[in-house]
C-alpha cells in the first residue's frame, strides 16, 4: 500500500512539475515575445506576407503541416521572392527563395547564418553530434576529416557496389513479376529504394553487408523503416509550439525521457545505430592497426582522423555521430531522390523511352569494349539521362528548407527588388540580428526568375539547350540547384549520391517500363525534414511510391 501511495505521490510530483515547467517557460516566453512585439518595431514589419493563422503560432502550423511546397508556391506568386510570414507571439521570420540573398545566407555569410537551435536538437537526437547538427568551428573541424571519403575519385570507386545492388534489385523485381499476370504488378518502389540504398551505404561507406534487399532479419532496417514520418511528420500544433518556445535544454529533457511514439522511435533507432557504429568502428580500428585499411568511406575516414593533431582529431562520440549521420541521411536522401525521378519518369513515356535509348546506345559500347558493367565516363556520356535527373531534382528536391537563423544584423542583397507595405522599394534588406530564415530550396528551384516561366513543369530539355543563358548567381554544386544545398554546408556526399542514384536508375529503366498506378492519385509530398512519398489516407504507414512495374521488352538481335 505504501509503494502504491508513493507511486502515484511521485506520478503526481511528476506531472506537478512538468506542469510547473510548462506555465514558468510560457510566461517567461510570453513576456518576451510581447515586449519584443510590443516594444521593438520589427525591421521586417513592412515586408509583405500572409495573414498570421493566430498570434499564438503565427504561419507556423501551414508551413509545418502542410505537404512540401505548399505555402512556399503560392507565398512565392502572391508576395514574391521574400516573404515575411509570423512565428510564436507575433514574431517576424522571412521565407527566401530569392536567388542573390540565397547565395549571400549560404555563401558570402557562410556560418554568419547559424542553423536554427532547436533544428540542431533534432539532428542531435536521430544522428548525433556529427556534421548536420554541427556549426562554425566544431563543423569546419569535422568536414575537413571527413573530406578525404567523399572526393571525385573516390565515388567514381564505388560505382562497381553500386551497379551490383542494381542488379540485385532487378533479380527481385524480376522474380516477382515472373509469378504475376501478364509478368506486371504495382510495387511500393519507395520501400524496395531504401533497401536498395542501405545495402549500397553499407558496403561503400562501411564495408558491410546489411542484406535489406534480401530481407534479412534486420533490426537497424525495421528501425529506419517510418523514422522520419513518425518523429518529424505531420506535428501538432502543441508540438510546433513546445519545439518553437522551449529552450535547448528543455528540448533535450523532452527528447531523453517523453514517452511519445516520436521520441520513443527516435530514442530506440539512435541506440540501434550507435550499438552498429560501434561495432562497425571497433572492426576498421583493429583493421587499420593491422595494416589492412580499406577504401570505404569508414576506412578512409578511420585512417583521417588518425592523421589529424589531437586538437583536431574527432572525438569517439563525434566518430559514432559521423556513421549514425551517413547510416540515416545517407541512404534516406538518395532513396527518397530516386523516388520522385522514378515518378517523373512513369509519368512521362515518351520521356522512358528516350531514355531507355539512350541507356542501350551506351550498354552497345560497353559491351563491344569487353565490359560488363557501366563506369563512371559511361555515366558521364548519358547526357540525357543527367538531364532527366537534374530536373526530377530540380522539381522535387529531397531537401526542401533549410533553417537559418542571423548571428549579426545583414544586410542581404536581392535579385528582385521588394515593395514594402508602406510603398519603398527595397534592393536590399535590412536583417536583424536573430530573425530566423526558412531557405527554401523548394522555392528556389522554381523560381521564374532562374528557370523561366515554365518552372513548375517537368522539361529535361532544359539541361541540354547549350546556348540558354545563364540566369542568376552561382549557388549550387549540381546544375546550380540548392537540391545539396550550398556553400560551406554543401552535402558532402553529393558526388557519391549522385553516383548511386543514376547507377539503379539505369539498371531500373534499362529492365522495367514504370507506369502509374492507380493509387498514385492518392500521392503526397510529405514533410518530414526529408520529402517522402506517402497516400493520402495511409500516412501513418509511412513512405510509398506505388508503381505499375512489367518488364522491358528487348528487341531481338
Amino acid at each position: 500500500m505504501m509503494i502504491i501511495m508513493a507511486d502515484e505521490e511521485s506520478g503526481f510530483l511528476n506531472q506537478y512539475f512538468s506542469l510547473v515547467l510548462a506555465i514558468g517557460c510560457l510566461s517567461v516566453f510570453t513576456v518576451l515575445a510581447l515586449y519584443r512585439r510590443y516594444t521593438i518595431k520589427s525591421a521586417l514589419s513592412r515586408i509583405p506576407g500572409p495573414p498570421a493563422d493566430s498570434f499564438v503560432l503565427g504561419n507556423l502550423p501551414e508551413i509545418f503541416q502542410s505537404q512540401v511546397g505548399e505555402c512556399d508556391f503560392k507565398w512565392q506568386r502572391e508576395y514574391g521572392d521574400v516573404v515575411r510570414v509570423k512565428g510564436v507571439f507575433g514574431e517576424d521570420r522571412l521565407v527566401i527563395s530569392d536567388a542573390k540573398a540565397l547565395q549571400y545566407i549560404f555563401h558570402t555569410s557562410g556560418y554568419g547564418f547559424r542553423k536554427w537551435p532547436q533544428r540542431t536538437e533534432i539532428s542531435r537526437v536521430l544522428m548525433g553530434r556529427g556534421l548536420l547538427w554541427a556549426d562554425g568551428d566544431i563543423h569546419k573541424r569535422q568536414r575537413k576529416v571527413m573530406l578525404p571519403g567523399f572526393g571525385g575519385p573516390e565515388s567514381k570507386s564505388f560505382i562497381p557496389i553500386f551497379h551490383r545492388t542494381a542488379c540485385q534489385l532487378t533479380v527481385k523485381w524480376n522474380d516477382i513479376l515472373l509469378g504475376m499476370p501478364g509478368h506486371a504488378a504495382d510495387l511500393n518502389v519507395a520501400t524496395w529504394l531504401s533497401r536498395a540504398t542501405m545495402d549500397s551505404l553499407g558496403e561503400a561507406a562501411f564495408d558491410y553487408q546489411f542484406g535489406a534487399l534480401a530481407q534479412r532479419d534486420n533490426e537497424l532496417m525495421k528501425a529506419y523503416f517510418g523514422l522520419m514520418n513518425d518523429t518529424l511528420g505531420s506535428p501538432s500544433r502543441k508540438t510546433i509550439f513546445l519545439q518553437t518556445i522551449l529552450p535547448v535544454w528543455a528540448l533535450r529533457l523532452r527528447a531523453k525521457y517523453s514517452n511519445s511514439k516520436m521520441m520513443t522511435h527516435a530514442r530506440y533507432t539512435a541506440k540501434l545505430a550507435e550499438d552498429v557504429a560501434q561495432s562497425l568502428l571497433d572492426m576498421k580500428a583493429e583493421e587499420l592497426a593491422r595494416g589492412m585499411g580499406k577504401q570505404d568511406v569508414l576506412s578512409l575516414l578511420v585512417k583521417a582522423n588518425a592523421s589529424e593533431n589531437a586538437a583536431t582529431r574527432l572525438t569517439h562520440e563525434e566518430m559514432l555521430a559521423q556513421m549514425r549521420t551517413l547510416l540515416l541521411a545517407g541512404h534516406e536522401t538518395s532513396a527518397t531522390s530516386l523516388c520522385w525521378v522514378l515518378l517523373e519518369v512513369a509519368r512521362h513515356p515518351e520521356v522512358q523511352d528516350k531514355l531507355r535509348q539512350e541507356i542501350r546506345a551506351v550498354e552497345v559500347g560497353m559491351i563491344n569494349r569487353g565490359d560488363s558493367e557501366f563506369d563512371a565516363k559511361d555515366f558521364d556520356n548519358m547526357t540525357y539521362t543527367t538531364a532527366v535527373m537534374k530536373e526530377a531534382m530540380r522539381l522535387h528536391p529531397a531537401v526542401y528548407h533549410n533553417y537559418r537563423q542571423a548571428e549579426r544584423d545583414e544586410l542581404l542583397p536581392l535579385s528582385t527588388p521588394i515593395r514594402t507595405t508602406d510603398g519603398k522599394v527595397l534592393d536590399h534588406l535590412p536583417v536583424p540580428k536573430g530573425t530566423k530564415v526558412f531557405a527554401s530550396i523548394a522555392g528556389y528551384n522554381r523560381n521564374k526568375a532562374v528557370w523561366g516561366e515554365d518552372a513548375d513543369e517537368f522539361k529535361p530539355e532544359r539541361w541540354l539547350n547549350k546556348t540558354s543563358e545563364k540566369r542568376g548567381p552561382s549557388l549550387g554544386v549540381y546544375g546550380n540547384l540548392l537540391t545539396f544545398a550550398g556553400g560551406v554546408r554543401t552535402c558532402i556526399g553529393w558526388r557519391f549520391a549522385i553516383y548511386e542514384v543514376q547507377a539503379l536508375l539505369v539498371e531500373i529503366v534499362n529492365n522495367f517500363v514504370l507506369a502509374p498506378s492507380e493509387d498514385l492519385k492518392r500521392l503526397r509530398r510529405e514533410a518530414c525534414l526529408v520529402m517522402i512519398p506517402t497516400l493520402e489516407g495511409e500516412v501513418g504507414e509511412g513512405e510509398n511510391l506505388p508503381l505499375h512495374i512489367s518488364i522491358a521488352p528487348r528487341e531481338e538481335v
